[in-house]
């Protein structure tokens, strides 16, 4: 089916893809430790600000489309789980690459490889171009190439979870196949320059310390469960 989620509702997809990974001891969610998860100020792009009402608005809805549900267990809290892996059966490196276009928006590959470490342990650009190439095959496709922006050496690709990007007319969409994504060319495009060299370490630096924000909230959150 196609989907046209939100971005309350992509945001709330995300969150809770992404706790399943980095936090599973603490998955599925409660209502009120997934607003906390949507509203980090660390790894989210725009940062929110939602209510829990809101919240719930968005799991009804995904419930609706079959992406998430009450997950069942023996807390008097009710506490709740994505299921894209049982509608998709998602690779590893797949769902980290569509979790970190759900939380951030459209990503170039470096940008991607950068800010899915946590989630998967990208060992090059490669590994994240054949992620995106898996997911654009899909049917209907679950990514999409953006238009190249002037001046700029990498392409942004964005989820399609929440349809096709204002920015990316049907008509300027890449296809899967195109040679030029995934060919030598665009490998070479993407290399390891010294200059890339020490950018992709400094992203890495920005999400390590984004990393240690994330588990100060989420310990902070943890505790507040329990007062």
């Amino acid at each position: 089916m196609d989907y046209q989620l939100t971005d309350i509702e992509a945001r709330v997809l995300g969150a809770l893809i992404e706790k399943e990974i980095t936090t599973p001891e603490y998955y599925p969610l409660s209502l009120n430790a997934l607003t906390n998860a949507c509203n980090q100020k660390s790894n989210r792009e725009p940062v929110m600000t939602l209510d829990e009402e809101a919240v719930r608005a968005a799991l009804r809805s995904l419930s609706d489309q079959f992406l998430t549900r009450s997950a069942g267990g023996d807390s008097r809290v009710a506490k709740y789980e994505h299921r894209v892996n049982e509608l998709f059966n998602f690779h590893r490196h797949e769902i980290a690459v569509l979790c970190v276009l759900l939380l951030r928006g459209p990503q170039t590959p470096g940008e991607l490889r950068a800010r899915g470490e946590r989630l998967y342990p990208f060992e090059d650009l490669e590994s994240v171009n054949s992620a995106l190439h898996l997911l654009m095959k899909r049917e209907p496709p679950l990514v999409t190439v953006l238009p190249r922006q002037p001046g700029t050496k990498e392409s942004r690709y964005a989820q399609l979870f929440s349809g096709a990007p204002a920015s990316a007319p049907a008509g300027e969409q890449a296809s899967a196949s195109d040679p030029e994504l995934f060919g030598p060319a665009a490998r070479s495009e993407v290399g390891v320059s010294d200059r890339e060299r020490v950018a992709r370490l400094e992203r890495e630096v920005v999400a390590l310390r984004e990393e240690l924000a994330e588990l100060r909230a989420q310990f902070a959150a943890f505790q507040k469960q329990f007062q």
